[in-house]
């Protein structure tokens, strides 16, 4: 019986998601509120973020059917474009949120104030992700994420936020460099935190396969070492199970067999070095596990619609189409 020694071979599919996407963050203008009041927000065109910083609200989400309270130190992802609103409780009529942005954008460190007085301060922004994020990562996320944060296991969110909160105040030399890698950290926390603490069924497609834990070695077997020519026995070998029991497990968490994720995110690889453009498609294909140009061809078609050279000629003539626009 030939022995299979690939246990110790792991990678972390979350950090290679965030990275393929190219995520950054940037602070919003914050709000200070008081009294009874009532904000409605449209869609926002990016991933949203919201904290509590002093006082109490109440998030209410289209879709969502039930509002959720907010407290002092919990935090909330909007992973969709919905509209929402912010009050300072049930019953009180929103009126529309941009007025009191507007009114605040161009002034020294402004801040949206609405109401009578300051019960409740927060701390806002959003998050921008590459043309593959909506399907690699956002698709496999609830429309929206609330972090409660008294609780023991949201500390480092907690930290992270209040070391924004003195960057914002004391405003040192490359403070808003910093407060966007602060952000960047608390997301990778609260996406951390969703699939800690709400376990099974948080999330779908290959994040929720993390939170299984016959599938998540297998996952972590094929991001570490995605060229490799795996079979399913090798990567039932990495998760300690039958090739049946690991087979069934991975298609009922991530939605499809492993060997089926393992052409999809080589193809995700090759996208993402089709649209560096420095490499030659014979180079591609030795590197995301195709013997050669031919092969990694049908399997790009396939998954795609179009061949690698086809989604190369696309993707310049739209860069070639952007400059055009930019210097006319």
């Amino acid at each position: 019986m030939v022995q299979h020694s690939f246990v110790s071979v792991q990678a972390d599919p979350l950090q290679d998601v965030l990275t393929l996407v190219g995520t950054t963050s940037q602070l919003s203008i914050g709000l200070v509120a008081g009294g009874e009041w009532a904000l409605s927000f449209r869609p926002p065109e990016a991933v949203k973020f919201n904290a509590v910083r002093r006082g109490h609200c109440l998030l209410t989400v289209d879709g969502v059917p039930e509002p959720i309270k907010m407290d002092e130190g919990d935090c909330f992802l909007l992973t969709q474009p919905r509209a929402f609103t912010l009050a300072s409780g049930p019953g009180v009529r929103p009126i529309p949120a941009e007025p009191f942005f507007a009114a605040a954008r161009g002034k020294a460190h402004g801040v949206a104030r609405v109401g009578a007085g300051d019960d409740t301060v927060f701390i806002g922004g959003r998050f921008d992700f590459g043309e593959r994020a909506q399907e690699l990562l956002l698709d496999v996320l609830p429309p929206v994420i609330h972090v409660p944060g008294r609780t023991a296991e949201a500390a480092i969110v907690r930290w992270v936020l209040d070391q924004i909160d003195a960057e914002l105040r004391d405003r040192p030399l490359a403070s808003t460099l910093v407060t966007e890698h602060l952000a960047l950290v608390m997301l990778i926390h609260v996406l951390r935190l969703h699939l800690t603490v709400a376990g099974p069924g948080a999330a779908t497609g290959w994040l929720g396969g993390l939170t299984d834990p016959v599938v998540a070695p297998a996952l972590q077997a094929l991001h570490a070492r995605p060229a490799h020519p795996w079979t399913v026995a090798q990567l039932a070998d990495v998760a300690a199970v039958s090739r049946s029991t690991l087979a069934a497990r991975f298609k009922q968490a991530v939605g499809r067999g492993p060997l089926e994720y393992l052409t999809g995110w080589r193809i995700e690889l090759a996208i993402e070095r089709l649209r560096r453009g420095d490499e030659t498609l014979a180079m591609i294909a030795r590197e995301v596990g195709y013997g050669s140009e031919s092969a990694l061809s049908n399997a790009f078609r396939r998954v795609t619609g179009s061949s690698p050279r086809e989604y190369r000629i696309s993707r310049m003539r739209t860069g070639s189409a952007a400059a055009a626009h930019l210097s006319g």
